[in-house]
């Protein structure tokens, strides 16, 4: 009886096997598609679209409208005006005691609503996308609409899941292999053509693997060989998003256990950047290597996300300058995901690279929008911070999010001193420059 189990299994496994290759692997490493993941997005599109008609007809009582406000996930609505027009609503010139109700405000206004830390969550969805990790907002509507979750939860869970966990095991395996195999060729032109077109079809394999549907615009602004494309960050799989339409040579640091084992291969066949933890602490050895890399017009364009973190995808925070005081022609990349489709910001400090994989992958897709900016260079008498602004701007712009001057770094480290130093010396050249320091002394020297 066992034998007859064990020969079903194999004969379904073959089956499987053979049928994922042909359907999906093949066409994916051809570049070509039979119109399966198409036909998939429509009717997911038809079906999340039948659920918000019927949550908004199964609602009893309206819903309380929030208000409108300049961030994402807003809670409370704030007046955006300076320190000096706000103090000067509450006295003429000199400094009086209520000067503080402004800076008690702002403290306030950050405990309640604070416009950073909010970017390291989730973004909130306007309407339910029938997945349970996202109903928290939401309540029992009808039978039909539970039936349909329920028949979500098992095709994603029974069909998906299994189908992309092949994908990546098929997809990961031949980068590694492949990688290995290409980097064993002398350096030559051959060997460069092999190993672009083993990470491109890799990455095409495995953006299959998330179900991703992906829109690239203005490809006539795609990255090239000598430069240095830097996007917005939200997600590990961002760098397989880009990838999926070219190859780069990426920067990070050396990991260790399987992406350790992904590292040390591809950099066989590719001149990927990879540092010791002890190297990155060295910024000028960092930047060393990034110039000789970018001076080889020969070499693909770096790839690097200069946030140093990944942010909800509602949001471009500070950009590190040392990417911009390499030099070089800087290609920036706009990355904007729907997250009606499925979450693709990575917590790092909820989740688990594990736990993260598995909530990518029993999500409904992943489905973004990818825009090639043009080229941008730095101008004269021009500092890298300022030009790493202009280039956040732009991203911003294209990508439809929020710029904020934050370093993203504050997701794991407090606010520096500086900061508040800042607003300390902005306050005193408001006061010096109003006379307000002058009539101070002129009345403590009359006492």
């Amino acid at each position: 009886m066992e034998d007859v189990w064990v020969s079903v299994a194999a004969r379904v496994g073959a089956v499987w096997l053979a049928l994922v290759l042909g359907l999906i692997v093949l066409p994916s490493a051809l570049g070509v598609s039979l119109g399966i993941s198409e036909a998939y997005m429509w009717v997911l599109v038809k079906t999340l679209e039948w659920a918000t008609i019927r949550i908004e007809k199964g609602a009893e009582k309206p819903q309380p409208q929030m208000p409108k406000t300049p961030t994402a996930n807003g809670i409370i609505e704030r007046i955006e005006t300076s320190m000096e027009e706000e103090i000067a609503r509450l006295n003429e010139v000199n400094y009086q005691f209520s000067d503080i109700f402004y800076f008690c405000r702002k403290g306030f206004e950050a405990i309640v609503d604070d416009a950073v830390t909010q970017r390291f969550s989730s973004e909130e969805l306007l309407s339910w996308n029938l997945l349970t990790r996202t109903n928290v907002n939401f309540r029992y509507i009808s039978l039909r609409l539970t039936i349909v979750w329920v028949i979500g939860v098992v095709v994603r869970y029974c069909f998906l899941l299994p189908l992309r966990i092949t994908l990546a095991a098929i997809g990961i395996s031949s980068m590694i292999v492949g990688t290995t195999l290409v980097g064993q060729l002398p350096n030559s032109s051959v060997k460069n053509y092999l190993s672009e077109l083993v990470h491109l079809t890799c990455s095409r394999i495995l953006v299959r693997a998330l179900s991703g549907t992906i829109h690239y615009h203005n490809k006539e602004n795609r990255p090239k060989k000598g430069g240095i494309c830097v996007a917005n960050h939200t997600s590990p799989i961002d760098a397989i998003i880009l990838t999926n339409d070219g190859c780069y040579a990426m920067v990070g640091q050396v990991h260790g256990g399987l992406m350790g084992v992904i590292q040390r291969a591809t950099v066989k066949a590719c001149p990927h950047v990879w540092f010791e933890r002890s190297e990155i602490k060295d910024r000028h050895l960092v930047t060393k290597r990034l110039r000789e890399h970018v001076a080889d017009k020969s070499k693909l364009p770096i790839l690097i996300f200069p946030e140093g973190t990944c942010i909800n995808n509602t949001s471009v925070m500070m950009f590190k300058k040392g990417s911009f005081e390499i030099g070089g022609t800087i290609y920036p990349v706009a990355i904007k995901y729907d997250p009606q489709f499925g979450d693709a910001f990575w917590n790092s400090s909820k989740y688990n690279i594990v736990s993260y994989l598995l909530r990518i992958m029993t999500s409904w897709a992943i489905v973004c929008n990818v825009w090639y900016l043009p080229p941008m260079v730095r101008e004269e008498d021009e500092d890298a911070v300022h030009f790493a602004n202009r280039v956040r701007s732009a991203i911003a712009r294209q990508g439809g999010l929020t710029e904020l001057p934050w370093d993203g770094g504050l997701k794991r480290a407090k606010v520096k001193d500086t900061f508040r130093e800042e607003q300390q010396k902005n306050y005193s050249r408001m006061l010096v420059r109003n006379g307000s320091i002058g009539s101070l002394s002129a009345g403590t020297e009359s006492d």
